[in-house]
């Protein structure tokens, strides 16, 4: 039993203080899993993806089942609600609540059995979508449901929201496939909830249990109320609101409790495993990419896309397409679109045979053109194609939530509604005339094969007038929708959003009756109450408008937010506003793919995501004194695993640059504690660099000596276990200073090689690689070799520190080079530092700002310069032949990509280049030297990046950019990585 201690607010009663004491005793004495009720933990589960914000009392992450039933009855016991969550990514509050958060996802993960032959698995409730896909898809099966965050979206939490996805027109919905449940019911009991007949319900109904009264009194509950169900509910069919009382009335001879309690929200059980149906897995699918002048001349093309028989039918209207453009993430798709389309309508075509899918795919594009459909289709036909597609529509909401301004936000609470395909382009039309009227902007896109629109309206909810507004919208939404027997939400839940209009939604009888399943299931509303039914105004509870006014603070760095502005002479808000963009949706708590976030990979702890840290961030800035707030040690307990990566940057649709959170309250942490003599030691890297290469051979025999490392471990907490990078005596330097002068004839002007503070003293011959290649195509190269560029010192939280060596090395680079020449490098973290950081530290330095400008990837000078015939890699190089397993280092993909990384590689005559998508290779500069985070560092690169090597074979050349990444791959698959223009110039160099 681990418990997290922390004092609680002094703003909190004594009554309060006191019940958390002692629930809190209890469950350590009951549960095998982890409680936490200090107020940081709370603050990170105050949240999820939605508008809403509610501080719980404290947070279990149970184990098992046992631990699930033990938890309620503890909360039972103390009259304190229980609100079941998974991923945390609901849109309409569902999983926030002033109770007791039971997190399903840390532990609850595992997939117990998987019977390809009857095509089921049974999965606990913290399964993430992906990972049961992952499992099942060796057997050509799927978990039909495909939700656009499947990479997050729990088992669990699709259960209780009954959600769907892109595929509904054929899957359905959650509940469509779900056979059975494991539940604990609201008196503690464990149950099994399946479909039975009539004589084992009626066998049951004799139970003196809860278990039992459901059986007994919920078929009267059906009968008495049988009229109302039959009219109350609306007539589309996909549905995700109230309580599936037409599912339990449509059956005469069957009973089914499983398929009944999905969408419930968990508030009528929380189920801890579920056994679910699996869906044949299709092995091709071909898309067609409508492109039209119009959102309604997109939705009018649906039709005859239905007629097709689809998998689905997407729409993304220009608010998504403009929004891709700008994040490195999805600016490929822009180069697949024909002219500047006002809306794209993507129908896809799913099955086993080639040919018919691409009958289908020729008769949809005839039958557009046949009726003057769009201007233009795109075919996308293999994998290749279609990723970039695929990924800006999955991310439709993240890009969305991307666009807010300050807090100005997309907001979810009329983005679920769904009407008949039919009726679609008419309810968009007056749709949009609601939203005019109101002066009210939003993103149109969704699911047109099923009728399901997600339109998100930008309001400011720290404004009472938007917040007016806000419902006047929703009310006229609500009675638009039932206009054409539509459904309030029909994918995303009731929670908090929705729940406040559900009598006028069902009518009076059949919410009643609503109301009875609640008391039955739950009769002293322990469940996650307020959801569904007896719900508040959708008004209250609202994130934005309960946070207080920022209290000044002066910050090292400078946080731009979009919409915040660098804040005030003092600092006053801007460096929350960076945190603050976080709208949780919880991308970085994706695995398998993708780089964020590393950590969580590793633990699967929420407050090791970049949304926990972001969390605690925005708590500990809302304090009075966030200076004092930010010396917190347990705000660094919650910062301490963020590896610095920069994937948070570039993958969070948002953009919560978490490593520049991370260096200023460091440096706030600095000043009330003081530097730790491990981190004065990193900072200054360069000088020990130099002057490891300056005594090298001796300086390379203390790594050797175990008793020296071991010291090392206990003084300045080095691990013992990690390799010290070899110096070399002759580095780049020396090498330069002291050879020939070329002979190459300059064509090209003057480029500046930085000499970066570790390749220069430990792989010298990077440099002399890159310095020749770039002399041969036609350069004049001049070293920069005096000037650290601060990276290691902002790691470390010496902002100071790093902002004389910016300074320094920006007016070193601006006197001594010609205006407009390049900066080069290969060291991505240092290149990068130069356009990303120095901007931060110094951003009205007119010679950081012209430097930052001229910083380029030596990569892109080498390609123009083989594309332009200056340089010849041979045809009959070493290299002819191989496969090229390339890795990324993640401060390049965060700030510009490896496309050029990649483009020359592929020029290498005769090699096949393959770039991994395994994540960060998790040693991050000092992180994975650090004795404490020495254990997380290997895990991270165990995840993919180690299986991905060790499973090449011998002859594979492996290739790194970053030197972190070349001693992690050496040091955890013991193969050796290259720079990439080392290969290159074992391709161009003579013999």
């Amino acid at each position: 039993m681990t418990i997290t201690r922390g004092e609680r607010p002094a703003h909190e009663s004594a009554e309060n203080q006191e019940l958390a004491r002692t629930l809190q005793r209890d469950l350590a004495r009951d549960l095998d899993g982890e409680v936490q009720f200090d107020d940081y933990t709370r603050q990170l589960f105050a949240r999820d993806a939605s508008m809403y914000a509610i501080t719980p009392l404290g947070v279990v992450f149970p184990r098992n089942a046992d631990d699930v039933a033990a938890a309620v009855a503890a909360a039972a016991a103390h009259q304190v609600s229980v609100v079941p969550r998974g991923a945390g990514t609901s849109l309409a509050g569902q999983t926030v609540g002033p109770g007791l958060v039971l997190d399903l996802s840390r532990y609850m993960n595992n997939i117990v059995e998987l019977d390809a032959g009857s095509g089921t698995a049974l999965v606990e409730a913290g399964v993430v979508q992906d990972q049961l896909n992952r499992a099942a898809s060796p057997w050509g099966l799927m978990f039909g449901p495909d939700t656009s965050t499947s990479n997050r979206a729990t088992i669990g939490g699709m259960i209780g929201n009954n959600s769907a996805g892109s595929g509904s027109v054929r899957h359905g919905m959650t509940i469509d496939h779900v056979r059975e449940l494991d539940v604990v019911l609201s008196d503690a009991s464990r149950v099994l909830l399946d479909r039975v007949d009539e004589a084992t319900r009626a066998d049951r109904a004799t139970r003196p249990t809860l278990e039992g009264a459901l059986y007994r009194e919920l078929p009267e509950i059906v009968r008495a109320n049988y009229a109302a169900i039959a009219d109350g509910f609306p007539a589309h069919w996909r549905r995700a609101c109230g309580y599936r009382l037409d599912r339990l009335a449509r059956e005469d001879t069957v009973f089914d409790l499983a398929k009944f309690v999905v969408g419930s929200e968990g508030t009528l059980a929380v189920a801890t495993s579920a056994l679910v149906d699996l869906v044949p897995k299709p092995s091709r699918t071909v898309i067609a990419v409508g492109h039209f002048t119009s959102v309604a001349g997109a939705i009018d093309a649906t039709q005859d896309a239905l007629a097709c028989d689809p998998a689905a039918v997407e729409l993304m209207d220009r608010t998504i397409l403009d929004l891709s453009r700008r994040k490195i993430e999805y600016a490929s798709l822009g180069d697949l679109l024909n002219g500047d389309p006002e809306a794209l309508l993507f129908v896809s075509f799913s099955g086993d045979d080639e040919a018919e899918l691409l009958g289908q795919l020729k008769r949809l594009t005839g039958m557009w053109s046949r009726n003057g459909h769009g201007y233009h289709t795109l075919r996308a036909v293999t994998p290749a194609q279609q990723a970039s597609l695929l990924k800006v529509r999955k991310a439709g909401l993240g890009l969305l939530m991307a666009a807010s301004e300050g807090t100005r936000r997309p907001l979810a609470f009329v983005e679920d509604t769904a009407v008949d395909p039919i009726h679609l382009t008419e309810y968009t039309r007056r749709f949009k005339e609601v939203l005019d009227r109101h002066e009210m902007t939003a993103g149109f896109y969704g699911h047109c094969s099923v009728g399901c629109l997600h339109i998100r309206p930008y309001l400011d909810l720290t404004d009472p007038a938007d917040v007016v507004k806000m419902r006047s919208v929703a009310v006229e939404i609500k009675d638009l929708v039932a206009e054409y027997g539509g459904v309030n939400s029909s994918e995303h839940g009731d929670g908090l959003a929705r729940s406040e209009f559900n009598r006028e939604i069902f009518g009076d009888a059949l919410y009643d009756a609503m109301r009875q399943v609640k008391r039955l299931f739950d009769p002293d509303n322990v469940l996650n109450p307020g959801k569904i039914v007896d719900a508040p105004s959708m008004t209250d509870n609202l994130r934005d408008a309960a946070l207080p006014p920022a209290e000044p603070l002066r910050t090292r760095l400078s946080f731009e937010v979009i919409g915040a502005g660098a804040g005030s002479a003092d600092g006053t808000g801007a460096m929350r506003a960076a945190a603050d963009r976080c709208m949780n949706i919880g991308l970085c708590r994706k695995s398998g793919s993708g780089t964020m976030c590393p950590s969580y990979m590793a633990t699967r702890k929420e407050e090791d995501s970049t949304r926990g840290r972001a969390a605690a961030l925005v708590k500990a800035l809302s304090e009075p004194d966030p200076r004092a707030a930010l010396g917190d040690e347990r705000l660094h307990e919650v910062l301490d695993l963020c590896l610095m990566c920069k994937a948070c940057k570039s993958e969070c649709p948002l953009g919560v640059d978490m490593a520049t959170l991370k260096s200023e309250a460091l440096s706030h942490h600095h000043d009330i504690h003081g530097v730790p003599l491990r981190s004065r030691l990193f900072g200054s890297i360069r000088f020990l660099n130099r002057l490891g290469s300056a005594t090298a051979p001796l300086s390379n025999l203390p790594g050797r000596i175990p008793l020296v490392r071991r010291l090392m471990d206990r003084t300045v907490g080095i691990a013992p276990a990690r390799p010290l990078p070899v110096f070399v005596r002759q580095n780049l330097t020396r090498w330069f200073r002291r050879r020939k002068n070329t002979t190459h004839p300059i064509t090209q002007g003057t480029v500046t090689y930085l000499a970066d503070s570790f390749t220069t003293f430990t792989e010298p011959d990077i440099g002399r690689a890159a310095v020749q290649l770039l002399e041969r195509a036609g350069w004049d190269v001049r070293l920069e070799s005096g000037v650290c560029c601060g990276r290691s010192s902002l790691s470390k939280g010496l902002v100071d520190d790093a902002k004389n060596k910016a300074r320094h090395l920006a007016d070193t680079l601006s006197k001594a080079t010609e205006a407009g020449s390049p900066v080069v490098g290969c060291e991505p973290s240092c290149l990068m530092t130069l356009r990303d950081e120095h901007l931060s530290l110094l951003p009205d330095d007119p010679a950081v700002k012209d430097i930052a400008g001229r910083v380029r990837q030596v990569e892109e000078l080498l390609v123009e310069a083989i594309d332009d015939g200056r340089l010849r890699p041979r045809e009959d190089s070493w290299l002819a032949g191989r496969t090229l397993v390339y890795h990324g280092h993640c401060h390049q993909k965060a700030e510009v990509g490896t496309a050029a990384t990649v483009a020359l590689l592929n020029r290498i005559p005769g090699v096949s280049v393959v770039e991994l998508d395994a994540g960060c290779c998790g040693m991050a500069g000092s992180f994975g030297f650090e004795s404490e985070h020495y254990d997380v560092s290997m895990t991270v690169g165990e995840d993919r990046l180690f299986p991905a090597i060790t499973a090449e074979p011998a002859e594979t050349v492996v290739v790194a950019t970053g030197v972190s990444c070349r001693q992690q791959i050496f040091h955890g698959t013991a193969r050796d990585a290259w720079h990439p223009v080392q290969l290159l110039w074992e391709a161009v160099a003579s013999e």
